[in-house]
């Protein structure tokens, strides 16, 4: 096993093992942990009660999170003539059509997100065996296929994030950096668990949340009550 790290182990002694914090005192904690040379981005892992093998039982989407995710991210456009030049006007790193998915077969990957016209999915489907894999296929489901590039531009610079549900069934998400404050985090949190409520498959049965888990970068995980986690309301932050 990897030897963990000197400030891992101080961060380790400020959380209680057998714990499930409450949202806002989770949060707390992983702020209070010793701070690395980056502003570490604070991450939620989600376990559901979902069978992920089942394609009904599939939970994917994206929320924009209210207060950003603090980072900066890369996003690029496939599209031709009058969606092209408005994806370059909202905003978007590369816009292109054959150029850019040469570029991509060729080996560049440097992006975040993309992004994509109906009518350039039969040739941006070529780049599905390098593009899948990464989680970076443009997709129906998370906005992220549309003729409305534009918007789907500016909301992910503004801090749409997508989720999805591994093999394991765990959705992991980033909802912002350490440096935020405890009540945008919990903002962020509270967005995303109401959009994760909502997309429960209604094949699935039994406990829907069942552990929720926060972390920052190079840190230990905070449980958090699943129950408390989904009774944040509007006013708590």
């Amino acid at each position: 096993m990897a030897k963990k790290s000197k400030r891992y182990l101080e961060a380790l002694k400020l959380v209680e093992k057998a714990k499930l914090y409450e949202p806002k005192e989770g949060l707390a904690v992983v702020k209070s942990f010793p701070q690395g040379k980056f502003d570490e981005t604070v991450e939620i892992a989600i376990r559901l009660g979902v069978d992920p093998r089942h394609s009904d039982q599939q939970v994917r989407g994206a929320v924009s999170l209210p207060h950003g995710t603090g980072r900066t991210v890369k996003v690029v456009v496939f599209a031709k003539g009058e969606k092209a030049k408005e994806a370059q006007e909202a905003g978007a790193d590369r816009v292109g059509d054959q150029d850019l998915i040469e570029e991509i077969q060729k080996g560049w990957t440097d992006f975040d997100v993309a992004v994509a016209t109906p009518d350039m999915m039969g040739s941006v489907g070529k780049l599905g065996k390098i593009l899948g894999p990464k989680g970076l296929m443009p997709n129906p489901k998370t906005g992220t296929v549309t003729t409305d590039v534009a918007k789907a531009v500016k909301e992910i610079k503004a801090g749409k994030v997508e989720y999805r549900v591994d093999k394991t069934g765990i959705v992991h998400v980033p909802i912002g950096k350490v440096s935020f404050e405890v009540n945008k985090l919990l903002g962020n949190l509270k967005a995303l668990i109401d959009v994760i409520v909502k997309a429960k498959p209604a094949s699935a049965k039994g406990t829907y949340i069942k552990s929720v888990v926060l972390s920052a970068t190079m840190s230990p995980g905070v449980k958090v009550s699943p129950q408390l986690a989904q009774q944040i309301s509007a006013h708590d932050h």
